[in-house]
């Protein structure tokens, strides 16, 4: 099956008929007159009207990695509860799947239950789904964050994430603020403006969510530098929380994190050192620390691929969600962060909305000191597995624009690597 590319046209045809249902098209107009303002909203009550009928009776069913202690799992279910909640569809859910044959087997104990659409959350989960998915081939699956789904060739498998390297950048515009508020204030020097970030792996997925996170910072504070270490897991909160305490120690004077636990953010509120969290506020359990958090908001994925089960039409092999469809999220700010944050992060997120600020922009970083004119990922974009991919164009590297995961996994300079043993 040829691959199903997502442009950023056709993402924001995506948010304009996900709410109406699959292969549905907005009637207004700038030139729509109030007679046919109001046609229209009645058109559109009933286009809700008729989704909602259509997917009665149908059964989504999700595979969690983790449980709800996991901040990033429970981004995921509250959701898939959302969604569900919101179409009249019965939610089903596996949680604490690890990355191995209990996700295959998960996933069968689903469609056996008659699930109609079924979704893994974790990067792991995805060779199991697509084994799953080739048993049950009248059922949906999906994956976020796969790489696969393009290439298998199969009509049920789906893979989805977004471009959430856009709201980390704007999440690092926050840090930037705050590390220019503490030079101001005589906190630290310019040469001390060092973050720290716990990551998991040193997946491109992790690379590409560190990166952005420092461009957005050094954006507003050009003398930022940052650390990272690497904890071998996705959730670990005494590696999370050792991790942090290590960054601090090591002079890192605010910190960040790709990893699902609130051990990084509970060791920065002890330490009182700002924090910058990932899916979801820790403003309740950090109140002193919180500045920001950054998230992908899954439901217009799932209102849009259970619509598209429901109504019997393709779902994209490999869907990705922006600022624009709503999928691309940040936090209420916290109480402590610098002056002027909110209105420098929406004017940053409306020139990423304009496409004249590219998060990437190669003309705003260096690869052992030269500017970066060419890469060649491997992104599989062909069905004959053509692997070397050129993404860098018209002065930015295109991230997530060939596949919906992320493959930005260049070492730029400014960023120290702790360790990369995983």
């Amino acid at each position: 099956m040829k691959k199903k590319i997502v442009s950023l046209l056709t993402v924001m045809a995506l948010a304009a008929t996900t709410l109406a249902g699959c292969g549905s098209s907005s009637s207004d107009t700038a030139a729509d007159t109030a007679d046919s303002t109001d046609a229209a909203a009645t058109e559109e009550a009933g286009d809700t009207d008729t989704a909602e009928a259509s997917t009665a009776g149908l059964k989504a069913g999700f595979i969690f990695l983790h449980d709800e202690n996991s901040t990033y799992d429970l981004n995921f279910m509250n959701a898939a509860k959302a969604a569900c909640e919101k179409m009249g569809v019965e939610y089903v859910a596996k949680t604490n799947i690890p990355e191995g044959q209990e996700c295959y087997d998960a996933a069968c104990e689903l469609a056996d239950a008659g699930c109609d659409f079924i979704f893994a959350d974790s990067f792991g989960h995805e060779d199991y789904v697509i084994e799953a998915a080739k048993e049950y081939p009248e059922v949906q699956f999906s994956h976020a964050t796969g790489t696969k789904a393009h290439t298998e060739g199969l009509d049920n498998f789906h893979n989805a994430f977004a471009s959430i390297y856009d709201g980390r950048y704007l999440a690092g515009i926050a840090a930037g603020m705050k590390l220019n508020e503490m030079i101001e204030n005589g906190e630290i020097t310019e040469d001390q403006a060092k973050m720290g970030y716990v990551g998991a792996y040193t997946y491109a997925e992790v690379i590409s969510g560190y990166t952005s996170y420092f461009l957005g910072a050094r954006s507003v504070c050009p003398s930022a530098t940052m650390e990272v270490t690497f904890t071998g897991s996705w959730y670990d909160e005494t590696a999370e929380k050792e991790g942090a305490n290590k960054l601090i120690e090591d002079g890192c004077v605010l910190i960040s994190q790709h990893a699902d636990s609130m051990g990084a953010p509970t060791a920065c509120e002890t330490a009182g050192v700002p924090n910058v969290s990932y899916n979801g506020s820790t403003a309740s359990a950090c109140p002193n620390t919180f500045l920001v958090s950054s998230r992908v908001n899954w439901e217009p994925y799932f209102e849009y691929a259970i619509n598209c089960v429901a109504e019997g039409t393709p779902i994209d092999a490999d869907w990705t969600g922006t600022l624009e469809t709503g999928s691309v999220e940040l936090s209420e700010l916290g109480t402590n962060v610098a002056e002027g944050t909110k209105e420098a992060i929406d004017a940053a997120a409306e020139a990423i909305k304009a496409g004249t600020l590219h998060v990437f922009d190669t003309t705003t970083f260096t690869v052992e000191g030269a500017e970066l004119t060419s890469y060649e990922a491997d992104v599989d974009t062909d069905a004959d597995y053509a692997p070397d991919h050129e993404v860098v164009s018209d002065g930015y590297f295109h991230e997530s624009e060939y596949r919906s995961a992320p493959y930005f996994n260049v070492q730029i300079d400014g960023i120290d690597l702790l360790n990369t043993v995983f």
